[in-house]
């Protein structure tokens, strides 16, 4: 019976790990559809914020329902529901892409976030209970680290596929302008079909796979039903949930406008070029986690994401101020050292909960990415006024209460931390 237990949580680790992936995969392409639709679509920074609004928007909307499907029933549950969403929002893009509507294309995005959303409420708590609570960090910024292979192959795609289209110039032929729009949504919507039928593969294999529901090391028990409010009372968690909010917020920003920083700052740097230096700056971000992982089992989680995202202010300062090639190199490292930042703040935040308590929290801190839906918009608004300087020191504070968050509010009251 130990042996059949062995093998299905080692089946649910890499079952849930290819989520990390999906989801890492589409984050990739979608900061990539920003500066698509400036092109294409003739929109500006400010409306193409739109997009991360309706993409992070949907996790704060499907993040309570989600975890009360996992509360309700079983994380696989939850897990097979964003999957059917996330196939639904995929194939949603042919009609948006047959007319090349924005507004349809953020109806789309909303409807697969919604699947994303589900799949991080129920696969980020999930991962954390397939093991001791002692390694918790260690296995989510593990299969976060797949999360990071997906997010560097989709800027590659993005930027063959999509970017490398130019933007027709404004005394083009219509006809011209028509053609390169045509070739534009037809890679689109490839891309996208593609992936819905990954997406549904995956789902069948969940669907046919026996998965533990909880591991046998889970010994606490609840004293209440329904919500368990007594959560907020939490410091460690209150605390995570800004700084989570926060780091979002910041995360989402810098990606958003990677390209549009890019192109500005250094002089002649083709948008295809800039789509080629946000796959390294995401893949900085994937080694981030491989590099930095191993660590966790030797100093403490929680002091590595204070220490790194104090770097990071001090990159946002830099950032302001640098031009050329340099500054395209401290944005790079700038990925680096939020790698472990999201999947940490989660395990650092859920530290010591109960199970009802871990999922209600869960979906709070997936309610959080909100924060990801907000400040796009406010930079793409800055960024049309002063530039993408001014845009990503807006970044700064975000970092700043992380560091704070990792050095003394992550604490555990009447325990030790990692």
């Amino acid at each position: 019976m130990k042996a059949e237990n062995n093998v299905g949580v080692k089946l649910a680790i890499v079952l849930v790990t290819s989520l990390f992936f999906l989801w890492g995969l589409s984050y990739g392409l979608v900061d990539v559809m920003n500066k698509n639709f400036q092109n294409h679509l003739h929109i500006t920074q400010h409306e193409s914020g739109y997009l991360q609004m309706a993409y992070f928007g949907a996790y704060f909307i499907i993040a309570l329902p989600a975890g009360y499907l996992a509360q309700r029933f079983s994380y696989k549950i939850g897990i097979l529901f964003g999957l059917s969403l996330y196939a639904i929002g995929c194939l949603l893009i042919i009609p948006a892409t047959n007319m090349a509507n924005f507004h349809f294309f953020l109806f789309a995005f909303f409807v697969l976030a919604c699947g994303l959303g589900s799949l991080e409420t129920n696969a980020n708590p999930y991962i954390t209970k397939l093991g001791g609570e002692k390694g918790a960090s260690f296995r989510i910024n593990a299969a976060q680290s797949f999360n990071g292979l997906g997010s560097v192959l989709g800027p590659l795609i993005a930027g063959y596929l999509f970017l490398s289209i130019t933007k027709a110039p404004e005394d083009a032929s219509d006809e011209l302008k028509e053609q390169l729009l045509l070739q534009n949504m037809g890679n689109v919507q490839l891309v996208y079909v593609g992936i819905a039928i990954i997406v549904v593969l995956i789902a069948l294999a969940f669907m046919f796979s026996k998965m533990p529901e909880y591991n046998a090391n889970d010994t606490k028990q609840d004293s209440h039903s329904g919500l368990p409010l007594s959560v907020f009372k939490k410091g460690h968690f209150s605390f995570g949930l800004l700084a989570q909010f926060l780091y979002i917020a910041a995360q989402v920003g810098a990606g958003a406008f990677f390209i549009n920083y890019a192109v500005e700052h250094y002089e002649g740097l083709k948008d295809s070029k800039g789509a080629y230096y946000l796959s390294i700056a995401l893949a900085a971000f994937m080694l981030g986690r491989i590099l930095t992982t191993p660590l966790m089992r030797r100093f403490s989680a929680s002091k590595i994401l204070g220490l790194y995202s104090l770097i990071n202010v001090v990159m946002c300062i830099v950032l302001y101020v640098a031009t050329g090639f340099f500054s395209i190199i401290v944005l790079i490292a700038l990925f680096f050292f939020m790698s472990i930042s999201f999947p940490t703040i989660f395990a650092l935040a859920t530290a010591n909960l109960t199970s009802s308590e871990t999922k209600f929290a869960s979906s709070l801190l997936i309610m959080s990415i909100i924060g990801g839906a907000i400040m796009p918009s406010l930079m793409g608004m800055v960024n049309d006024k002063h530039g993408t300087d001014v845009g990503f020191a807006m970044l700064t504070p975000c970092f700043a209460f992380v560091a704070w968050y990792g050095f003394f509010g992550s604490r555990v009251k009447g325990a030790k931390n990692e």
